[in-house]
């Protein structure tokens, strides 16, 4: 699997993958029917930085890195991660992972957290934990999912 940065017409490619995503309202508290440009803000200008994970010219995933608080939090930073559907099962969230680490690390940053993982999202909680992040809370009810109603949210941490 290769590793570059994101670009724009790499979205435009990513967007249905996207869009699909946040509509399935499953995993991201994103707004569900927001545009593609708006879209493109959220995960490509307000971070840090974005990559995507492609294999033979076919776009697998793709995800951002960015600081998860500023100031004197700004050591932590927070990713997130997106599969295209034709991907998925393939190992794709876990290479992600570990290059958004080797990443982080290369960049200052001391740890990594992730403040929303849906509970009932188990291979997402299930794939972070083998690669040693550990659940430090849980909010209660703090997600709409579409078809269970309100569920639980896991913060994730692990130290880099």
């Amino acid at each position: 699997m290769l590793f570059r940065e994101m670009t724009s017409s790499d979205f435009q490619q990513f967007w249905p993958t996207f869009q699909t995503i946040i509509q399935e309202q499953e995993t991201y508290a994103f707004e569900p029917q927001m545009n593609v440009s708006q879209a493109y803000a959220l995960w490509c200008e307000q971070p840090l930085r974005t990559f995507v994970c492609e294999q033979d010219g076919m776009l697998l995933g793709s995800y951002y890195l960015k600081a998860n608080a500023m100031g004197p939090g700004d050591h932590v930073c927070n990713c997130g991660y997106m599969v295209t559907s034709e991907a998925r099962g393939r190992g794709v969230a876990k290479a992600m992972c570990e290059h958004s680490q080797q990443i982080a690390v290369s960049l200052g940053f001391r740890a990594m957290q992730f403040n929303s993982v849906v509970s009932t999202n188990e291979a997402a909680v299930a794939l972070w934990q083998k690669l040693g992040y550990q659940i430090v809370g849980t909010i209660p009810g703090a997600y709409r999912h579409r078809t269970l109603g309100y569920v639980d949210t896991f913060v994730m941490y692990k130290s880099l």
